[in-house]
């Protein structure tokens, strides 16, 4: 059994969805505080001028000390739902699969969203679907696990579901346990992700983009591998 973990992201890159797919069981991690400036609520699409970011807004002010991810709410004072889908629309309307991927992503966004968890796990669970990933995916909120934090979180969370292995981002290397993991019969690997190289929208190939700039434009999103 072969287990990854990652926390909630919208629009995410290509080398999340290589770590489900290499996986048996994927854990999304909503128990974890929000973090600012990070890829939980944001993410880059291409336009001619070069990579633009899309940002959903989440009430944020005084809030986030010991508030989960689950939790945390978007602002619907912020007009971003319209934002995003003019920003795709605009930039990737010649793209060869533009009608392919907008009618599964457009009702996306003609839904009023209360949580960002909640909107990043059902696009996820979209996304993971039109790329052809069997991988088994579970909310971390619905597992019985003890808290911990960083290795021995990751630990825990590996031994609620029994895992025998973890395919950890290639940062864990930096705050992972091995010994503890290895005292409990559970190896572990490094994702060692290259990214590929594709056809974008514009001239010129910009990587890290959101997983809809590959699928706006090849044929075949298994590139992503």
């Amino acid at each position: 059994m072969k287990v990854s973990i990652h926390q909630p992201a919208y629009l995410p890159w290509l080398g999340y969805f290589d770590k489900i797919r290499q996986s048996d069981l994927f854990v999304y991690l909503d128990t974890v505080q929000f973090q600012k400036h990070s890829f939980q609520n944001r993410n880059k699409v291409r336009t001619p001028q070069g990579a633009v970011w899309l940002t959903v807004p989440v009430m944020s002010k005084g809030v986030l000390s010991g508030t989960e991810l689950r939790s945390l709410t978007i602002n619907q004072a912020v007009p971003w739902r319209k934002k995003h889908l003019r920003t795709i629309e605009m930039n990737y309307g010649k793209a060869p699969f533009f009608k392919n991927v907008m009618d599964w992503l457009a009702p996306f966004y003609a839904q009023e969203w209360q949580g960002l968890s909640d909107l990043c796990f059902e696009m996820l669970t979209e996304m993971v679907a039109q790329l052809d990933i069997k991988t088994k995916i579970v909310k971390a909120s619905e597992l019985d696990y003890d808290v911990g934090s960083k290795s021995d979180l990751v630990l825990n969370i590996c031994k609620s579901v029994e895992a025998t292995s973890y395919l950890s981002g290639s940062l864990g290397v930096d705050y992972l346990d091995l010994g503890s993991f290895e005292a409990n019969g559970i190896s572990v690997e490094f994702q060692d992700y290259q990214h590929p190289e594709y056809r974008q929208a514009y001239k010129g190939f910009e990587p890290f983009m959101a997983v809809i700039d590959l699928m706006m434009c090849e044929e075949f999103p298994e590139r992503i591998y």
